[in-house]
């Protein structure tokens, strides 16, 4: 077992929390659909939803709130966000964005024509969507390894495979792909990082047919941690200096800044191309507001400056992502099946194993999310067959290989003991997973079904 260093922070304001009782745990399973996205939070007990938006901030950001300069145009707030991420992301231009997918979707409605291909290191909803609306063919081109939960010896099992960028080249031409997702980590791989010998093979790759490499930074620092503790010759580089290296290597990222940068609220968009800024910044003024702003207030600017400053001190995320770690190594000793090795915001039990009983189309990760809330209070996610959707040609569903749930754990929101009230409830859990049933729609949405589509036990 692992030795675990206690929280690096003293709790100064906290948020009571009630226990939900069986009744209204079946009642509100009920009236959700067995949807967990469905319930209210004030029904769940322990929340592991999402990491997005539910991190909890820091004094010095709280403080930061008391300066913002709500002014239309000109914030000193964006100026001092445009300092920081050129400081530690190296890019050229910025712009912020409501939230991660409104980058998301200038991007794509900017670089896409009907009819190209954006390869990525395995898709992400929201992120495949945008692309698929705009005209594209996703393609998967992450290592085969990245699909198989039990390999646990792998340490960067979201690499891109070479071998199958490549072949995507060959087949349709430099001129068909606008720009590779290079997501670091990897969220449906189970948080899997990147390593930067492969960020440097995809760069030189992608620049040679001149094609754009543009990260999901999403969540980056975790990204960076992971080559500090797994990569050779970057232990002893801070995970500052390794983040600005990484992005050296690309021309531009879409943030979630509600991830990594510690902020409720936020993202943005970097780029060094001078004409796609351009473009940019006359779309993000239709859609999100003025340059200097893109649809937040000064208040979340500021508090995004300070999150991604104290988001790569080594002593935060090196407890972020050994909380997980302590997660999973309480579920792994007693059996429970899940993605290997462990990722840095989340663990992902492998629904498949856990559930035998159930076949893909009867939803195994959407019965077992549902499971775990009816019979503890925790709500958690599916990323499986339901979140996959239906490609957009035959009308089938998508099939991943990873059918999983995932535990995702806010940042700096939730103790060991809330973790180990996670793991007793999930390990009695899955003593008894033969009772769990399969489930079948009731409501699909044709887009983003896993956000409100609504299902019933088969």
């Amino acid at each position: 077992m692992t030795k675990f260093m206690p929280e690096p922070f003293k709790i100064k304001s906290v948020e009571p929390m009630y226990f939900i009782d069986d009744e209204r745990r079946e009642n509100a399973i009920q009236e959700a659909g067995f949807n967990t996205f469905l319930i209210k939070s004030k029904d769940c007990y322990i929340d592991l939803l999402t990491d997005s938006g539910t991190s909890a901030m820091s004094d010095k950001q709280w403080a930061g709130l008391m300066v913002g300069d709500e002014a239309y145009a000109g914030s000193e707030n964006f100026y001092n966000l445009e300092k920081v991420v050129k400081e530690y992301f190296g890019f050229k231009h910025l712009i912020p964005t409501h939230q991660g997918r409104g980058a998301e979707n200038i991007l794509s409605s900017l670089t896409i024509k009907e009819g190209d291909y954006v390869p990525g290191n395995m898709y992400f909803t929201t992120t495949r969507f945008h692309q698929e609306r705009n005209g594209a063919k996703f393609v998967d081109v992450i290592c085969d390894e990245a699909h198989d939960p039990d390999l646990a010896d792998v340490p960067f099992k979201g690499n891109v495979s070479i071998e199958k960028l490549q072949k995507l080249i060959d087949e349709v031409g430099g001129d068909k792909i606008p720009y590779i997702c290079l997501a670091v980590t990897v969220n449906l791989a189970g948080g899997q990082p990147v390593s930067m010998a492969n960020i440097k093979e995809v760069s030189e790759l992608c620049h040679k047919h001149g094609i754009k490499v543009m990260y999901d930074a999403t969540r980056c620092v975790e990204n960076a941690y992971f080559i500090k503790e797994r990569e050779a010759g970057f232990e002893d580089k801070s995970i500052k200096e390794i983040l600005f290296e990484m992005f050296s290597y690309g021309d531009g990222c879409t943030m979630s800044g509600k991830k990594d940068c510690l902020t409720n609220n936020g993202g943005f968009l970097c780029v060094n191309d001078d004409e796609l800024f351009a473009e940019a910044k006359g779309m993000v003024v239709q859609f999100e507001g003025m340059p200097s702003y893109g649809g937040l207030a000064g208040r979340d600017m500021e508090a995004m400056a300070i999150g991604i400053k104290e988001s790569c001190e080594f002593d935060y995320i090196s407890h972020r992502v050994n909380q997980i770690r302590y997660l999973g190594e309480r579920l792994d000793a007693a059996g429970v099946p899940m993605v290997k090795p462990y990722g840095g915001h989340a663990i992902f039990l492998d629904a498949r194993a856990f559930l035998p009983h159930l076949e893909q189309d009867k939803f195994p990760a959407q019965a077992l999310a549902a499971a775990i809330y009816r019979t503890s209070g925790v709500r958690t996610m599916e990323r499986g067959i339901v979140s996959a959707g239906r490609n957009i040609e035959t009308g089938d569903h998508h099939r991943p290989k990873l059918e999983t749930v995932r535990l995702t754990i806010p940042r700096r929101v939730y103790t060991y003991a809330h973790m180990d009230y996670v793991a007793d409830a999930i390990i009695e859990l899955y003593k008894n997973r033969e009772s769990i049933k399969g489930l079948e729609f009731t409501f699909e949405p044709k887009v983003l079904r896993f956000f409100t589509g609504r299902f019933a036990e088969v």
